[in-house]
């Protein structure tokens, strides 16, 4: 079903493609009937054109990808967040499973019961140990400050203003030094 048919007009010769609804954008270039039940037949365009139309099967993507929105997590935070998920839905199950041997009035109860209960301090290390390991990684491989383009601009207009001082500084140590010849008059 994934390809498409192809049928003869029997009074003028025309070749016709359909196409169901579920398949996509047609072919290019040729003319549409109808959005649902898409049929391209063969217009004034030429042989070569609508053959090569017809070789070529409509590309729809599986999938659009998107930017994400967030980077990823670095591997260790990523490590740690998916141990915790995996305890704290065992905690969940071993919580459950402790209710209903309780309502049951089973055997079963009381050694859930305490499973349950370390289970929870131990799922609540794991979400610690999440918070942590994601402020150790900060730490050590800290974000990359970029500075804005007004911080850049600002410090560039001191430094040239800086430069320009110790230019006019050193020409007025030239004058000075020179002995006073560099003077028109003296008083």
């Amino acid at each position: 079903m994934g390809t498409a048919e192809r049928r003869e007009a029997p009074d003028d010769g025309n070749v016709a493609v359909r196409q169901g609804p579920d398949r996509g954008e047609v072919v290019r270039g040729a003319r549409v009937k109808s959005a649902a039940y898409a049929e391209v037949t063969r217009s004034d365009q030429g042989d070569e054109s609508y053959e090569e139309a017809l070789a070529q099967p409509p590309y729809r993507p599986l999938w659009i990808e998107e930017p994400a929105r967030r980077r990823r997590m670095p591997d260790p935070v990523r490590t740690a967040a998916v141990r915790a998920v995996l305890i704290i839905a065992v905690t969940l199950i071993q919580a459950m499973v402790a209710f209903l041997c309780t309502l049951a009035g089973s055997w079963l109860a009381f050694p859930m019961v305490l499973s349950g209960v370390a289970s929870t301090v131990v799922a609540t290390w794991a979400a610690l140990d999440v918070w942590v390991t994601r402020q150790v990684w900060n730490q050590r491989h800290g974000v990359v400050s970029t500075p804005a383009s007004t911080a850049r601009a600002l410090r560039r207009e001191r430094r040239r203003a800086r430069r320009q001082a110790r230019t006019a500084e050193r020409t007025q140590e030239r004058i000075r030094g020179r002995g006073g010849a560099g003077q028109l008059s003296h008083p």
